[in-house]
This record gives C-alpha cells, sequence and structure tokens, in this order.
C-alpha cells in the first residue's frame, strides 16, 4: 500500500506540472492585455507599461513561470490584478458555497440514480424499467439553466419556499446560508442522477448473470438479499467511478447553475477572472480545481478496496 501511494503521489505530481505549463501557456495566449482592461480606455501607454512592470507582465514567460512556480510550490497562488487580494483568499472565500453544492447535488444524485438503476436492472424490460430509462435519458437532454429557471419560477417566486438567488450574508447562521443551495443543489443531483442511473442499471446487469448470483437464488435467500448483498455490493465499482467522476467535474463545472441561482462560487469566480483576463486568478483557481480532481481520484481508487476486498493496488 506505501508504495503504491508513493507512486500515485509522484504520479499527481507530474499530472499537476503538466497542468500548471497548459495553464500558464493558455492563459498567456489569450487575446487582451489585464494591464490595459484594468486601467481603462483613457489610460495612457505609460500608465498600462508601469501597471505590467508592477505585476511582472513585462518579463519573458519563461521567468514569468518560473517565478510562478517558485511561489506556488511555498504556498503562494498570486496577488489578483483586479481583486487586490490573495488568489488564495479568493478561493477561500468562493470554496463554501461551491463545496456544499458539490457535496449535497452528489448526494441527490447517487440517492435517486442508485436505487432506480437498481430496480430498473431487477425489473428488465417492465414498464418501470422503461419509465425509469425515460427519466435518464430526459435527464441528460434537459439544460440546467432551463431547469433552474423553472424551479425558480415556482418554488421561490410562486411558492416563496426557497430564495430567488444568491448566498446570504456571510453573518447569518450556516444553516441559512445552506437554505440558498437546496434549489441549485436538486437542479444538478436531478439532472447528475440520469447517468448513475444508466451505469447502475448496466453493472447491475453484468452481475445479476454470475454464477454466485443464481447460486444464491438457488440456496433460498430471499431476493432482496441476493439484489443488496451479493448483486449490488459487487456491481459497485463503476457507480464509484461515476460518482467520484460527477463530484470531481461539479467542482468547477457548475458554472450555468451558480449563474442562474447568483452563486459566489469558484466557477463564477473564474468566468470572471477570464473575462478580465486576471491571470494570478485564473491560475490559481484552475490549479486548485486541478489538485481536488486528482485527488478525488485516488479517493476513488482507495475506494474500490473497500467495495471490493479482491482489489489489489
Amino acid at each position: 500500500m506505501f508504495r503504491y501511494l508513493m507512486s500515485r503521489f509522484a504520479g499527481m505530481l507530474a499530472v499537476m506540472l503538466i497542468v500548471a505549463v497548459l495553464v500558464f501557456l493558455l492563459t498567456r495566449l489569450a487575446p487582451g492585455d489585464p494591464a490595459a482592461l484594468m486601467l481603462g480606455d483613457q489610460a495612457t501607454a505609460e500608465d498600462v507599461a508601469r501597471l505590467r512592470a508592477q505585476y511582472g507582465l513585462d518579463q519573458p514567460l519563461p521567468l514569468q513561470f518560473v517565478y510562478w512556480l517558485g511561489e506556488v510550490l511555498q504556498g503562494n497562488l498570486g496577488q489578483s490584478i483586479f481583486l487586490q487580494q490573495p488568489v488564495t483568499a479568493a478561493l477561500a472565500e468562493r470554496a463554501e458555497p461551491t463545496f456544499f453544492l458539490t457535496l449535497f447535488s452528489v448526494a441527490i444524485a447517487s440517492l435517486i440514480g442508485i436505487p432506480c438503476g437498481v430496480v430498473s436492472a431487477v425489473w428488465r424490460g417492465r414498464a418501470l424499467d422503461q419509465a425509469f430509462t425515460g427519466v435518464a435519458m430526459l435527464g441528460a437532454s434537459i439544460p440546467s439553466f432551463w431547469f433552474g429557471l423553472i424551479l425558480i419560477q415556482f418554488f421561490s417566486v410562486k411558492l416563496g419556499w426557497f430564495p430567488v438567488a444568491g448566498y446570504g450574508d456571510p453573518d447569518v447562521p450556516l444553516a441559512e446560508r445552506l437554505w440558498h443551495l437546496v434549489l441549485p443543489a436538486c437542479v444538478l443531483g436531478i439532472l447528475n442522477s440520469a447517468l448513475i442511473i444508466r451505469f447502475t442499471r448496466a453493472s447491475m446487469l453484468d452481475v445479476l448473470g454470475e454464477d454466485y448470483v443464481r447460486t444464491a437464488r438457488a440456496m433460498g435467500h430471499a431476493e432482496r438479499v441476493v439484489v443488496l448483498r451479493h448483486a449490488l455490493r459487487n456491481a459497485l465499482i463503476p457507480i464509484i467511478t461515476v460518482i467520484g467522476l460527477t463530484a470531481a467535474l461539479l467542482i468547477g463545472g457548475a458554472v450555468v447553475t451558480e449563474t442562474v441561482f447568483g452563486l459566489p462560487g469558484v466557477g463564477n469566480l473564474v468566468v470572471s477572472a477570464v473575462l478580465r483576463r486576471d491571470y494570478p486568478v485564473i491560475q490559481g483557481a484552475l490549479l486548485a480545481i486541478a489538485a481536488v480532481y486528482v485527488l478525488i481520484n485516488l479517493l476513488i481508487d482507495l475506494l474500490y478496496r473497500v467495495a471490493d476486498p479482491r482489489v489489489r493496488f
């Protein structure tokens, strides 16, 4: 196990280095000058040159990259050009809504997707299977922004049960802030459950035809025991994979939903930074998202052993 973890950490460092190079190059190749955007149309060439020198944008690209990478290795992601605060502080302010939104969304998607996929596989070809399959296809086809607007119109505007948008002030209790996440979490959870339903159904169908499942039925075990203990447990590896990847994608991919509900999340921060050419924020945020992504992949691999003791690293 120790040797496996060391090799994985070495691979993760290599991936993060590649991500750092790509992020740095792509931000510099994008059109637009952050200094000119920050100062506006009335700024003179001398003002723009002075601001570029202040943030080191006038240095050669290799020198900029070496300096930035050295700061990253010391835990410093840089200073935001537009927010005028450290990038780590900006990410920390936006991390809470994104973290809880991802957590609640994955929980809702799993609570919907796994039971529906199991029932769909057990009742293969029947009306219930057709209904759940249709729901999965519908969920994969509905745009998240449209679904979010529908929920806002009904549950927020008409019924008044939930806030229309925002995340609440930092001074309000955490429970009140989390109440703002119910509708966006339902949007992402319901739509992402479609993929989990399909994967769970396919994995269960592969397992239900195995000899040990037929043997368990022949030994007189109850159908519930056969499905949950013998079939579902052996079908968990693909399900864990798709749930983990869903969580990883939601960390930085819920931009549309965050925009519809006015949530100050990491996705909104990255979009704003791209529009402003705020290089330090773009680089720091994407690097942090990539780090979370590789850590989630490591956690998925470790959970394989929990789900199936036969797995060897």
